[in-house]
């Protein structure tokens, strides 16, 4: 008797201080539904006590979570400087998330972040609402107070960039994806400094763009994408020697990467090294590239006086691709092989390049018509001037 007399005393004085001090003193009616199980709980225990009733060890047990072990659960979690029912209104938000119902949690959430303006749960579910509805400035809204809230937020410093970059608010989104880079370049893996140099290099920032790939592969190594995108960051300043170790790197981390073949087959033209090219290309012959690779292998095989083997390559070529046909008529190196040449009927590459592929191609291919012209010219220099001394 003296022990359901403690427990109900104790009880009794939970009670209380929850509806004092939390809810009443707050003004807070969201502690309601704690007090409600509270009095629910020292109801069955009074049933209990003076009719001999609910005497089930299943009762004792209720009685004892929803008296006892409920309200004590809920002072510990606010002692350690959380809100229960901040975080058990997003829990209901949550719950009607995973069934679908977006519209009933907004509400939820709505309701919670006006009543508790700092809730960190509250403005970033709701954010995570908006921004898979697609209202990416509300989602931002939401975001950028979460970063008020919690400023080492690094999730949502990169969701905000990505979604200003989204919105073509370019300059704003490398400005968010520089302090997160600055704070830590190895988020997601790398992600962010990717995202940011790939940014870098669509604004022509290429040296800006080489420090962040080169800061974060120190700290993440084997990301193929992060080394390609390096080598086209070099080989857009035009140090091919950086680039084609980048390259290199790229096929290491994934010999599948069938881009960074071709990339390190048109370096090696600039260098007249033709059988490092003739193996690139051969590599790099896949679903992209395989008619454009055939065509240069074309090339490459007039230069080593395999005409046989050229002309395979270039009907290989147009096959796969038919718009080459108007291109190999006008490429002087492969006019010896315009009778050999057989039209097929249109067809066109199913998998075009990004704008991004296409530019670095045009770039490398100028730069080779470049050093091919002044190599020619010196060569005809040369030539003169070992008559005149003659």
């Amino acid at each position: 008797m003296i022990e359901k007399i403690v427990f109900s005393l104790i009880a009794f004085v939970l009670f209380v201080y929850i509806f004092l001090f939390k809810m009443i003193r707050k003004n807070d009616t969201s502690y309601l539904i704690i007090v409600l199980t509270q009095a629910l709980g020292i109801l069955m225990n009074f049933i209990q006590i003076f009719f001999g009733i609910l005497t089930h060890a299943v009762f004792y047990v209720l009685i004892y979570l929803l008296c006892i072990v409920f309200p004590i659960v809920v002072l510990i979690i606010e002692s350690r400087g959380f809100n229960f029912n901040e975080i058990f209104y997003s829990c209901i938000a949550r719950f009607f998330i995973v069934q679908g119902n977006n519209k009933k949690a907004k509400s939820i959430l709505i309701s919670i972040v006006s009543k508790y303006n700092e809730s960190y749960i509250g403005h970033k579910m709701l954010a995570e609402i908006y921004e898979k509805e697609g209202g990416m400035r509300k989602a931002i809204d939401e975001y950028v107070k979460v970063l008020d809230i919690r400023k080492n937020d690094y999730k949502s410093y990169y969701k905000i960039s990505v979604l200003l970059k989204d919105l073509g608010k370019k300059d704003e989104a490398i400005q968010m994806l520089k302090k997160l880079v600055k704070q830590k370049p190895d988020f997601d893996n790398g992600s962010a400094s990717n995202i940011l140099g790939e940014m870098l290099y669509e604004k022509e920032n290429f040296k800006e763009a080489i420090t962040v790939y080169s800061n974060v592969l120190k700290l993440v190594e084997g990301n193929a994408l992060m080394y390609y995108n390096l080598g086209l960051s070099y080989s857009r300043m035009n140090e091919f020697s950086l680039a084609k170790k980048a390259y290199e790197k790229t096929i290491e981390a994934d010999d599948k990467f069938y881009y960074a073949y071709y990339r390190l087959a048109q370096i090696s033209l600039l260098y007249r090294d033709f059988d490092s090219a003739e193996h690139n290309f051969i590599k790099a012959a896949s679903e992209e590239y395989e008619a454009k690779a055939y065509y240069e292998l074309a090339k490459i095989y007039i230069l080593k006086n395999k005409k046989e083997k050229a002309i395979i390559y270039i009907n290989k070529a147009i096959e796969n691709d038919s718009q080459l046909y108007e291109k190999t008529k006008n490429e002087p190196i492969l006019f010896c092989l315009k009778n050999q040449i057989i039209k097929k009927e249109e067809t066109k590459n199913e998998n075009p390049l990004s704008k991004k592929e296409i530019e670095i191609e045009e770039y490398l291919n100028n730069t080779y018509n470049i050093t091919k012209k002044l190599n020619a010219d010196r060569t005809n220099e040369n030539i003169k001037k070992f008559k005149w001394e003659k």
